[in-house]
């Protein structure tokens, strides 16, 4: 049995994998501070409270386990706020993540699974966006994961260390048997911002610009499930203790849909009215943002599962309507 050390896995795509590999046949080892995770949330194996930015704590962390791969979710994802606070964002995304590749490499660690984002690409040049899409991310949330990804490349060239890196577009749903779901505070997402103006969490959703060039005006993006993507981190483990070389994926289902349309599929999943508050444009939000995912499905054989909306909401309805 392989041991896999989940850097963040107290947080909501990290508990999701927790679940999803203990369930594939891993021992899994936690690693989280609990600043924006949730004890409660990791649903079984080793549960370490700790930091990257501790350097000590990693090399007793390592030094107790024998890890066999990591993946790391640990990293601060509000756009707006790196914008504000860029020096947070740097020294934990970044500076703290260079502590997890050293202790790795002092450790004879081989495989690592990297949260990466679609804000490394910064405005799409086209769409949908592929691999091969220029990198030119324009606020410090994007540039600290396109940092990690050059600097990953450096690590493997140097230390041999191998990385998948996987660019999500917009992780949504939740927990099909609804054990998990998002719990983020404050809360930045469309699906769970909607569906607390259906429960009555929230008075209203404000819809930010409605005259992007779109069919309805307003903005696209990509929804993809959190159990396909955490199935996406599976492959990709799996294809590195398998002896394949770094890489980096895109994730998304391929087919985007506008802020108007998960309003309005909310509205049919849910049964309840939703208030809409229109509001201007926010600084930086592309009319477009669209996954080409084709790179890993012909190599690795990911297939999305749930890339109807309407499941993906039903399955956030599920858990925002929990008792």
């Amino acid at each position: 049995m392989k041991t896999i050390l989940i850097v963040g896995g107290a947080g909501y795509i990290g508990s999701h994998m927790v679940k999803m590999l203990m369930r594939s046949g891993y021992h899994v080892v936690t690693l989280d501070n609990l600043a924006t995770g949730y004890r409660d949330a990791v649903s079984g194996g080793d549960f370490v409270f700790g930091d990257t930015a501790d350097k000590l704590g990693l090399d007793s962390l390592f030094s107790g386990y024998t890890i066999d791969g990591v993946m790391h979710f640990a990293s601060f994802i509000q756009v707006g706020e790196s914008v504000q606070h860029p020096s947070k964002y740097y020294q934990n995304n970044v500076a703290a993540t260079l502590n997890l590749l050293d202790a790795m490499v002092a450790h004879h660690i081989p495989a690592l699974i990297f949260s990466s984002s679609a804000a490394i690409f910064g405005e799409p040049a086209y769409t949908p966006i592929d691999e091969q899409h220029p990198k030119q991310p324009i606020n410090p949330y994007g540039l600290s994961k396109w940092m990690i990804e050059q600097i990953l490349a450096d690590y493997d060239q140097a230390y041999g260390l191998k990385s998948v890196c996987l660019r999500y577009f917009n992780a949504a749903g939740a927990d099909p048997e609804g054990q998990l779901g998002e719990r983020h505070e404050p809360e930045t997402h469309l699906i769970p911002l909607v569906l607390q103006a259906a429960s009555g969490r929230r008075q209203a959703i404000t819809v930010f610009g409605q005259d992007y060039d779109t069919p309805d005006g307003t903005c696209i993006r990509d929804y993809i499930h959190i159990n396909d993507l955490c199935q996406a981190h599976l492959l990709a483990l799996e294809y590195l203790f398998q002896g394949g070389n770094s890489t980096a994926y895109n994730l998304g289902n391929g087919s985007g849909f506008s802020v108007t349309e998960v309003i309005e599929v909310a509205k049919q999943v849910t049964h309840k009215p939703i208030e809409v508050v229109m509001g201007e444009r926010r600084m930086g939000d592309p009319a477009r943002l669209v996954a080409d995912s084709k790179q890993i499905q012909t190599q690795l054989g990911w297939q999305p599962q749930y890339a109807d909306l309407a499941t993906i909401v039903a399955h956030a309805w599920q858990w925002e309507t929990r008792t």
